[in-house]
Formats: C-alpha cells, structure tokens, sequence
C-alpha cells in the first residue's frame, strides 16, 4: 500500500475539500499502483525550465506520469493580473506536448487554495496511487512558509530539482535540515514513490536558468506565437 494511504495519527481525521451538490473532480487518467509526480504552480507563463524538472523527475524518480497542476493562484504571491486558468492550461498543453504529463486545474474545482489540502484531497481520493511531490530548489528555500508545510511533506514524499542559485540556499534552508533524515541519495531516486513520507531526495543535472517572474518583467507571456528562449516553444 502506497505510503500516502497510511495517513499519521495526528492527520487520520483531516477532512477533505468538497464543493457541495457537485460530481467529484476531474483527474487526469491514474489507477492503482501508479507512480504519479505533482509539479504545481501558476504556469503564468510556461516555459522550457518546466518541461526539463518534468522530463528530469519521469527518467530518474521513475515516474509513469506526471501532473502538471495549474493553480487558481499562489497564496504566497501576487495574483492581480493573473490570467484566467483555462488561457494558462491551454499555454501549458502547448508547451508540454508530452505523451506522459498531463495538464489539470482540478484544484479550481475543488475549492483548495494551500497545496496541503491539495496533497489531502488526492490521499483520500486515490489512496493506491504512489503521489511524490516535485518542486524546485528555490521553493524549498521557502516551504517553510507554505500552510502546514511539515504535516504536507508527512502526507507526501517530496523530490526537489536542482535550480541555478539556489543549490546551497536550499541545501540549508529550514525545510531541508528538518527533512534531512529522511533524506535519500540521489542514486536511490526510485525508491521514492513508495517511500514512507516524509521523505525527500535531491536530484542534481541540468538545469534552466527560465523563470516565470523574469519572462513576465520582460514583456513576454502566453502568446504562443510570441518567440522568447525556451517558453512557449512545442517540445520537440
């Protein structure tokens, strides 16, 4: 049974998000026994940086698919100017075109808005899938300050990629030395989609310099007939 099934004590009673009157949410495609990695954000706008975590996280976690969750907003942020959900889903459908990412904004339909309700909700809802969590290293820098950091990473096996600048600020950063005994090596990244959570393992390779917040300040977003390095360019 996957590690997420087996919720700690002190989380055995959390309840789950629920719309009132609704049929539940839309997932991507999943079953039993898959090994599935979350790659959540705003995607505003998309670009190369996260189809290269994505393709990272698939080869050396052995994923079967991942899951590229695309918020409403990101609590931590500024989200006035946002684009609608559905424009950036359908930038991200653009970039992607990968057999086994699939893009989703499930969390607008079930009314969460701090990724721990996100992680309880699939826990309860797909208790047989093996989730890992994938972020990159300038997000553990801060997961100390995301809602119920420590009961999420309990709930949820977390793989971090490497990110330039932030490779020893995130080695040590607050997230890290709490997780650190948990830790697995690099070479052990298969192991953790059925890892007892918490645990983490943090995959060092190639890495891209792109960012969402920098493209944004230079003028660039979703248009995808708009050329930029790396963004909205078709995986080829």
């Amino acid at each position: 049974m996957p590690a997420q099934a087996l919720l700690p004590p002190e989380l055995a009673g959390l309840t789950v998000a629920r719309t009132p009157d609704r049929l539940p949410a839309r997932l991507p495609p999943h079953a039993s026994g898959m090994r599935i990695g979350l790659f959540g954000g705003t995607f505003n706008p998309p670009h190369a940086g996260h189809l290269l975590v994505s393709r990272i996280a698939l080869d050396r976690l052995g994923l079967d698919r991942i899951w590229w969750i695309v918020t409403p907003g990101n609590p931590l942020k500024e989200n006035a100017g946002l684009p609608p959900l559905d424009v950036r889903m359908d930038a991200a459908r653009q970039l992607a075109a990968h057999p086994r990412i699939d893009i989703t904004g499930f969390e607008a339909e079930i009314g969460t808005r701090f990724t721990f309700d996100t992680i309880a909700y699939l826990s309860k809802r797909c208790p047989q899938v093996d989730f890992v969590w994938i972020m990159g290293a300038d997000n553990l820098r801060q997961f100390h300050r995301w809602q119920r950091w420590q009961d999420m990473a309990r709930l949820v096996p977390i793989a971090v990629i490497d990110r330039p600048g932030s490779t020893l600020k995130a080695a040590h950063s607050r997230a890290a030395i709490w997780l650190a005994r948990r830790r697995l090596g690099e070479t052990e990244g298969r192991l953790l989609a059925g890892a007892q959570a918490p645990a983490f393992v943090f995959l060092h390779g190639p890495r891209s310099g792109l960012s969402s917040t920098d493209l944004r300040r230079a003028g660039i977003g979703l248009d995808p007939t708009q050329p930029h390095p790396g963004g909205l360019q078709p995986n080829g």
